[in-house]
């Protein structure tokens, strides 16, 4: 027993006390008026406290720092404004199931419901984007709920969990009891897979023909790599890595087909499409890589592994469930698998392997020698150290990125899936540095994300955390404008970012403290990369001016098959014959 149990300790100091316990080390927040209590405490603590310059940093980066290190994120605000700026962070972690505490004041308990000074009803407003959510009125309440909100955040399916306390519970006193156990009756993740269902996949494995695996983010989520590798080498079956899932199987795997979906690979996407079993392992059929429902893997029976019982079935019909963790599904799988012959899939393997030579992403050269995106991205890639953490913001950069980056290591690539999050860029590079501050961290952004939360570069030089930030500048909302150049007959309506002359990228980052770097051609390009790999004692932002009408593809148009893949505007691989 600690020589602080069952003394009288204030709310604000049982907080702290109790973050201590569950292994904090790292929280990211702004003060102000209900959670000022809190920081007084803190000021004498272990943790590392990092001041930064908006709640949405925090939040994005506690979740860097926790995809980097496998534990729970911390962010702290006070109330109304500064919890509801915490609102897209939370969503964007319940999105893609990364482990986050959200701590936030409240007004004083007697004043919630009046329109108090600051009030928001912040846990109302997150009951649908979190795992649960707490309101603490009571300071005695305040050890259990952090204690219940970090195992309900780490277990189970990952996510968000939010902790709203009162003023006056942090003010007031009582003695301090920290719960030895948890009694959770409504919450019992299930983590171990049922042996039929394992013993019923290894058998419909072993008679397909013409089998995927279907890997997802939840097979990083459970660090399950080893055990996808030797499933990989036991069974020789193609796989397919979403988004979130780049990088657990190693490009260079010549089994790997590379990402599936909206942007995805020929061969990933016709993978998938002329399957006759998908083993589908922590993934959860999302639209993006589904296309049109109804098309999506018109031949395939479906073998769905996820800790989340709610996903299995949810958008598409499984022939085997299993409800467990990822890890220990596929370890399991590989026992049943031992000993026995891999399934005969000869042909249906030298077709996709022929798909993917054949159909690998390019790009086209740049107008008149300016700097091409896809160009400089893969440099980037090709110059950094192999162990190199790559985060990058949301549109044509982010695709760009999960093509031409060295998605060779695990746990390697963070962005924002789910909730598509413009800004998450530059502070989840932040939190991902404070967690591995010997590796080298590359922030992709575009010009439109970089522009919403590129404050936080104060924050990463005032506590010396020297990220490289990327900036593909195209002067233009690039997405959207590939959507206007296809969709709507060149109609380039409020898609001009005009950031050929303001802002001064190099300018605005000398001013927050970095260095500042820009690059118009190639050879300029070479030079701002290998000077930007040498600069670790600031933050450092590399501009690159890059065409504006570059384009990314593949591309399977939305609410189409993904039948209706095209490699190039107006251009459809020749596959229907080589898959049948």
């Amino acid at each position: 027993m600690s020589d602080i149990d069952n003394q009288l300790l204030t709310g604000a100091q049982a907080l702290v006390e109790s973050l201590e316990r569950v292994g904090v080390e790292v929280m990211f927040g702004i003060p102000g008026g209900a959670i000022l209590p809190a920081y007084d405490p803190l000021y004498d603590s272990s943790i590392r406290h990092i001041l930064v310059r908006h709640e949405q940093g925090a939040g994005h980066a506690a979740e860097g720092y926790a995809m980097a290190t496998g534990r729970v994120g911390v962010c702290i605000a006070t109330s109304g404004p500064g919890a509801t700026n915490l609102v897209t962070p939370i969503g964007n972690a319940y999105m893609d199931s990364t482990p986050m505490v959200a701590i936030t004041g409240q007004v004083n308990s007697s004043s919630i419901g009046t329109d108090a000074f600051q009030e928001a009803d912040i846990r109302g407003i997150v009951m649908p984007i979190t795992k649960h959510s707490f309101l603490i009125k009571r300071t005695a309440d305040i050890p259990l709920a952090i204690r219940e909100a970090f195992h309900i955040a780490s277990t189970g399916r990952p996510g968000p969990v939010l902790v709203d306390i009162a003023k006056d519970a942090l003010s007031g006193s009582a003695p301090f009891v920290w719960p030895e156990e948890l009694d959770l009756p409504g919450y019992k993740p299930t983590t171990k897979p049922h042996i039929k269902q394992i013993r019923a996949a290894a058998k419909m494995i072993m008679e397909a023909r013409k089998p995927v695996l279907y890997i997802g983010g939840g097979v990083i989520s459970a660090r399950a790599h080893a055990e996808l590798a030797e499933l990989v080498e036991r069974t020789q079956i193609p796989v397919v890595t979403t988004l979130m899932a780049r990088g657990v199987l190693p490009d260079s795997n010549e089994l790997n087909m590379g990402m599936p979906g909206m942007h995805g690979t020929v061969a990933a996407v016709g993978a998938l499409q002329k399957a006759d079993l998908l083993i589908a392992i922590g993934t959860r059929f999302d639209d993006r890589v589904t296309g049109k429902l109804d098309s999506f893997a018109p031949f395939a029976k479906v073998i769905h592994a996820d800790i989340d019982p709610a996903e299995i079935g949810k958008n598409r019909a499984v022939d085997v469930p299993i409800v467990g963790d990822c890890k220990e599904t596929m370890r399991l799988l590989n026992e049943e698998l031992t000993g026995v012959e891999p399934p005969a899939i000869d042909p249906w393997r030298t077709m996709l392997k022929g798909m993917r030579a054949k159909y690998q992403p390019h790009w086209d050269e740049a107008p008149d020698g300016r700097l091409s995106p896809q160009e400089v991205i893969q440099r980037i890639g090709q110059l950094s150290p192999p162990d190199t953490i790559f985060v990058t913001g949301v549109g044509q950069h982010q695709m760009w990125s999960a093509h031409y980056l060295p998605h060779e290591q695990p746990n390697k690539w963070f962005n924002s899936g789910g909730a598509g999050t413009m800004g998450f860029c530059v502070p989840a590079a932040m939190g991902a540095k404070v967690a591995a501050p010997e590796t080298t961290v590359w922030g992709i952004d575009g010009d439109g994300c970089f522009q919403m939360t590129n404050q936080e570069l104060v924050t990463c030089a005032l506590n010396n955390i020297p990220i490289k930030i990327a900036v593909i500048n195209n002067h233009a909302l690039g997405m959207v404008r590939q959507w206007q150049s296809l969709f709507y007959n060149e109609r380039y309506s409020n898609t001009d970012l005009h950031t050929e002359s303001i802002p001064n990228f190099q300018m605005l980052a000398e001013a927050m403290g970095c260095v500042g770097l820009k690059a118009t051609n190639e050879e300029e390009m070479e030079v701002a990369i290998k000077r930007a790999l040498e600069i670790n004692d600031r933050p450092v932002v590399v501009e690159f001016v890059v065409h504006k009408d570059a384009m990314v593809f593949p591309m399977v148009s939305a609410g189409t098959s993904n039948d209706e893949i095209q490699v190039a505007r107006d251009m459809a691989p020749e596959w229907e014959d080589e898959l049948l």
